[in-house]
């Protein structure tokens, strides 16, 4: 297992484990799905919508893997770095520095 010092050691890594574009499509799906969730749970006072945000991020995300990267993912060996990752790479295709498309 690899180990970083840093955020912005990990970061590069953490891109090289979304090469696929389906994957990356797969992440920012459930990024929204996350927020979407949130939102719901806030909006209604509901809570019960608090249990899609993990299984809507982590599903997304792990199907993007397990299917078209074909790799374990970072979370089960760097799980904080790897949800940071999620946001940045999230903000990142909102910003158009990482395509989608």
């Amino acid at each position: 297992m690899a180990r970083f010092a840093s955020f912005a050691q990990f970061y590069p890594f953490y891109l090289s484990e979304h090469r696929d574009v389906r994957s990356r499509r797969l992440h920012f799906a459930g990024s929204v799905l996350v927020i979407v969730s949130l939102m719901l749970a806030a909006s209604t006072g509901r809570l019960a919508w608090l249990w899609l945000a993990p299984v809507a991020g982590y599903g997304c995300a792990w199907v993007g893997h397990f299917f078209f990267e074909k790799n374990r993912p970072a979370t089960f060996s760097h799980p904080f770095y790897s949800l940071a990752g999620d946001w940045v790479m999230f903000w990142d295709i909102l910003r158009g520095r990482i395509s989608i498309r």
